[in-house]
């Protein structure tokens, strides 16, 4: 197996008992020492109403991450394009490449109220899975439905505040060749007006598209010669659809010459597998609080998450992710990591950490850094 980089997807959560400052300055510290010992990329997620979650604002988190990092690319995993415009994305973007040029990933992504699209297809080359596992035997559950997810009050009141009274969301495809050409300066309205975004237009920003499926997402990535990023950590049913979806959608584009691929993985490392699994112990309670509309929670701590309540519907809901968060020694977890790289082919992977401890978290990707590098998919760090 080659060299593959190792990224850092950072939803900024907030452990039980702690506040957003201390999610925020644990998120900084995340990433200096991500930088420190390897990472090749630090994303942020956009998340709304969430108690647990302090990260609601990419932009500004990267323009905090960029001012006390000096060579890690910063990113977006992703910013929800069914709220936003293409220009305002841009502008912001622009503002931090003016200070720190070169070093930002714009990750978008359909979430956020825009039109739903197409439903998923699968692509002409899907791989075949049988008994719940890719040939390589990675885990691939059975589908979770987000119907329920989507369709909850609490959802609908997310859209209501984050959206413009009337306002209508720009279809998917159209937004985005809009940014494109808002960032390359080629943008013409149908009216034939030009519009320059200032600062945006030329900054040195790779543009990826996230998703969770082989639809309009990987269509658009493909299509557009753009960069993809499969979701695995979020719908791993899905994700061989997606990587599929994409590649059999590509053509090459000014930026890219061939598909390419970052997988994103939920995990959690310890010295030994007991004490991974002991750190872990919060995920599933912080996973069904989500997947209720409740809002993440809090992580809770190992002793608090045995504490709640806990039922069949429950463990039912969760044990898609269950099953696929990757939980033990450097060792075994890079196996896993290694499988996940080989069923979908991935050029780089993108790892998310939640303990309620920030030193745990921190040991975790450390460790596996480590572990990573002993492979030889790491380069030697500085």
């Amino acid at each position: 197996m080659p060299e593959t980089p190792l990224g850092v997807l950072d939803l900024v959560p907030v452990p039980a008992g702690a506040t957003a400052s201390d999610a925020l300055r644990n998120s900084l510290d995340l990433a200096r020492r991500a930088e420190q010992v390897g990472y090749s990329r630090y994303w942020f997620a956009e998340h709304h109403l969430n108690p647990g979650v302090a990260g609601t604002s990419p932009a500004v988190l990267l323009a905090l991450t960029a001012a006390v990092t000096d060579t890690i690319r910063l990113g977006s995993g992703a910013v929800q394009l069914g709220h936003r415009t293409a220009l305002n994305t841009v502008e912001e973007f622009g503002l931090i490449d003016a200070l720190h040029p070169g070093r930002l990933d714009l990750g978008v992504g359909r979430s956020g109220g825009g039109p739903s699209g197409r439903p998923a297809e699968p692509p002409p080359t899907a791989t075949p899975v049988v008994d719940g596992r890719a040939p390589n035997g990675l885990v691939i559950p059975p589908r979770f439905s987000f119907e329920n997810l989507l369709g909850s009050p609490r959802i609908a009141l997310q859209l209501r505040l984050l959206k413009l009274p009337g306002a209508e969301s720009q279809d998917y495809a159209e937004q985005i060749d809009d940014l494109l050409a808002l960032l390359a300066g080629s943008y013409r309205s149908p009216e034939g007006l030009e519009a320059h975004a200032v600062p945006g237009e030329g900054a040195d920003v790779q543009v990826w598209i996230l998703g969770s499926s082989g639809g309009t997402s990987a269509e658009v990535a493909g299509a557009r010669g753009l960069r993809f990023a499969a979701n695995y950590h979020v719908s791993p049913a899905t994700v061989l659809e997606a990587v599929d979806g994409y590649r059999a959608r590509f053509k090459p584009s000014e930026t890219l010459d061939r598909p390419y691929v970052s997988v994103s993985a939920d995990v959690v490392v310890a010295e030994d597998e007991d004490r991974a699994r002991e750190l872990a112990a919060g995920y599933g309670p912080w996973v069904r609080s989500i997947r209720t509309a409740e809002g993440a929670i809090a992580f809770p701590t190992p002793e608090q998450a045995r504490a709640l309540p806990w039922t069949d519907e429950d463990q039912a809901l969760v044990q898609d992710r269950l099953d696929t968060q990757f939980t033990g020694t450097p060792a075994q977890v890079a196996d896993r990591l290694e499988q996940l790289q080989e069923a979908t082919g991935a050029d780089e992977l993108l790892i998310t950490t939640i303990t309620h401890d920030h030193t745990d978290r921190v040991r975790s990707y450390t460790l596996l850094a480590d572990e990573w590098r002993r492979r030889g998919h790491l380069p030697e760090a500085p």
